[in-house]
C-alpha cells in the first residue's frame, strides 16, 4: 500500500524563498501533502507559501521551531514525514534523496549531508558541540547533526514523542532516535540554503542556537564517562 508522505516547512520570515521551497517540492510525485506553518512571521511568509500551492498553519505568535512542529503534529494523518527548511528554495527538490530510503524501508530516519558552504557564515562552534553531544550520548558520529532536512516513519515520532524546543530539535531528535534503536542514514546531497552572515544578526541567531542545542544535550547526557568536549 502506498504510503502516505507529508511534508512540514516550519518558516519564520522566510518571504523572499518560501515560495520558491514549495514550488520545488511540489515537484516530488512521492509528496502528497505540503504545511507550512507560518511560526509567527512578520512579513508574507503565509501568503506566499499559499500562493505557491501549500497548506499553511499559523501559529500567532512565535513558537521558535520544536514548538510549530509539535502544533502542526496534531492530527496530522501521514505515514512518512519530511521535515523541510523553509529557505532551501530550489534545492528544496534533493530532499526526494531523503524519502526515497525511508519508503524501501532501508532506513528509519535519513538526514541531508550537506556539501561544505562555498561561503561560511559562522565558525562552527554549534555544530562542533553538537556534533559532540550526540557523540557523548549515543557513541556515534554524525556529520550533519544540525541539519533540519529529514525523512521518518511515524513510528519514530511516536516513540520520540516530541520535539525538543526551538533549535534543539534536530540533536534531540538524532540522540533518541539512535538510543531507541532506529537505523539512522546520512544522505549525501547537493543542498544548499541561506547562510547567516557574522554580523550582529548572526551571531545573535548562532547564540540562540547553542543555548538550544545545549539544553538538548545536557538533558540526555549519560551518567557514564564519555569523550571530552571537543571530541568527536
Amino acid at each position: 500500500m502506498r504510503k502516505r508522505t507529508v511534508v512540514l516547512v516550519p518558516a519564520f520570515n522566510e518571504s523572499k524563498r518560501i515560495g520558491k521551497t514549495v514550488a520545488a517540492l511540489k515537484r516530488i510525485p512521492l509528496i502528497d501533502e505540503i504545511i507550512v506553518i507560518d511560526d509567527g512571521s512578520r512579513d508574507d511568509t503565509g501568503l506566499e507559501a499559499q500562493k505557491a500551492g501549500a497548506s499553511v498553519i499559523r501559529t500567532g505568535r512565535n513558537l521558535g521551531k520544536g514548538g510549530a512542529l509539535n502544533l502542526a503534529l496534531r492530527g496530522l494523518d501521514y505515514d512518512v514525514l519530511l521535515l523541510v527548511d523553509g529557505d532551501l528554495a530550489d534545492a528544496a527538490i534533493e530532499v526526494e534523496k531523503l524519502l526515497q530510503p525511508v519508503l524501501r524501508g532501508e532506513a528509519d530516519m535519513t538526514i541531508a549531508d550537506f556539501p561544505e558552504p562555498s561561503l561560511k557564515g559562522g565558525f562552527g562552534l554549534v555544530k562542533k558541540f553538537a556534533r559532540w553531544g550526540i557523540k557523548r550520548c549515543t557513541g556515534r558520529v554524525v556529520s550533519e547533526p544540525l541539519c533540519g532536512q529529514r525523512a521518518l516513519t511515524r513510528e519514530v515520532v511516536e516513540r520520540v514523542r516530541k520535539f525538543d524546543p526551538g533549535f534543539g530539535v534536530e540533536v534531540g531528535l538524532t540522540i533518541d532516535t539512535i538510543r531507541l534503536g532506529f537505523k539512522v542514514v546520512e544522505i549525501p546531497t547537493t543542498m544548499s540554503h541561506a547562510e547567516t552572515g557574522r554580523d550582529i544578526g548572526g551571531f545573535v541567531h548562532r547564540g540562540r542556537q547553542f543555548y538550544h542545542v545545549l539544553r538538548s544535550v545536557l538533558s540526555r547526557l549519560p551518567a557514564r564517562p564519555g569523550p571530552a568536549w571537543p571530541g568527536r
